[in-house]
């Protein structure tokens, strides 16, 4: 009989869904949804029966018994510090996530569809490493400023998943081993991973560590005191535009790098500059990383969408090759990071903890 897993991952203007069988995927789709009817809800929240619509849609194409389902599991939401794992789904996190309580983030909606799915086939529903996985040290904490810690707030389920691929080709567990992992997508994580945690990670959500396509990063602080204090933003006018109007889009007005390395090879110097000094400040917070753990790891991964590309990979190649062994993989594995979290539940080689 099979074990099916179904799986719900929503982003920003899409839902993506799968089936597994075990740790083999046999179904998959990804449904658009327009921006203009996204922009009508306020809280992500209440988007809730607009999404179930076209999942429900997919899940009756599809040819298996539903019977047969044994968890579904979701995308995990910025929820309070967590440490690193699949978390059942309580009325204590679906509230957490309704209210906002930590971020409206399109993650948000993981647990709670996969809790009204859990219910509907009666299985049990759960989320794993959420963006919040948080095993950090407590001098990693320490920002400087008492009233502003730093926060864990990274890419942990690919970041985990793709090094746990790794550590089994040494014929090890993620547990035994040390990696540097540089999550390079829409935002970018660089974590120094010790024994399967994260104990140090830049906030890639909002402030810290590289900038990316269409995120600030880091920035100086007595310029960003003086744009904060200028009377031409709000507070969510700021994060607005630190989250998703910065970086190469902000400088080039692109934030497709396939569409800035056309440019680049067409000759445009402007682009060349800004996606080269994305590359160094990559490449600079992959050195700290690499001294959190002290030179102890099995190598350096450079994993998410962007390390598809092989001009960026290479421009970080140049300074990071002396760091030690370089391990490309591109692409994101959320999917199958949830499907093998699942599939850890069902065999009980994990238990679920309580949030």
């Amino acid at each position: 009989m099979p074990d099916y897993l179904l799986i719900i991952n929503p982003g920003s203007t899409s839902t993506k869904m799968a089936l597994f069988d075990s740790d083999k995927k046999i179904a998959e789709d990804t449904v658009r949804h327009d921006a203009a009817e996204l922009a009508k809800f306020d809280n992500v929240a209440d988007q809730y029966e607009f999404r179930m619509l076209g999942i429900d849609s997919w899940i009756n194409s599809l040819s298996v018994d539903t019977t047969q389902i044994k968890a579904v599991i979701g995308r995990g939401a910025p929820l309070r510090p967590l440490e690193g794992g699949s978390y059942k789904i309580t009325e204590t996190m679906l509230s957490d996530l309704r209210t906002m309580k930590f971020s409206n983030h399109a993650s948000n909606l993981g647990a709670i569809i996969a809790d009204h799915l859990g219910k509907r086939y009666g299985v049990p529903s759960l989320i794993s490493d959420p963006i919040t996985t948080d095993n950090f040290t407590d001098i990693a904490r320490i920002s400087g400023v008492p009233e502003i810690p730093r926060k864990s707030r990274a890419h942990a389920l690919n970041i985990k998943e793709v090094c746990r691929r790794e550590a089994e080709k040494l014929g090890k567990k993620l547990e035994e081993v040390n990696y540097v992992a540089a999550h390079m997508g829409g935002g970018v994580s660089v974590a120094a991973l010790q024994g399967g945690k994260i104990i140090d990670v830049n906030d890639a959500l909002l402030g810290m560590g590289p900038f990316s396509p269409d995120r600030a990063g880091a920035l100086p602080i007595g310029g960003l005191v003086k744009l904060c204090y200028s009377g031409k933003f709000t507070e969510k006018d700021m994060i607005d535009k630190l989250s998703r109007k910065s970086g190469l889009l902000a400088y080039i007005g692109e934030a497709d790098l396939r569409a800035v390395e056309k440019r680049i090879l067409g000759g445009d110097m402007q682009a060349q500059l800004y996606f080269n000094a994305m590359a160094y400040q990559i490449a600079k917070e992959i050195g700290i990383a690499a001294v959190v753990l002290r030179g102890q790891y099995e190598a350096i991964v450079l994993t998410g969408g962007m390390a598809r590309s092989e001009i960026l990979v290479g421009e970080i190649h140049h300074y990071i090759a002396f760091l030690g062994k370089v391990i490309t993989v591109g692409g994101e594995f959320e999917m199958e990071a949830l499907a093998a979290a699942g599939m850890r539940y069902l065999r009980g080689d994990e238990k679920l903890k309580e949030y």
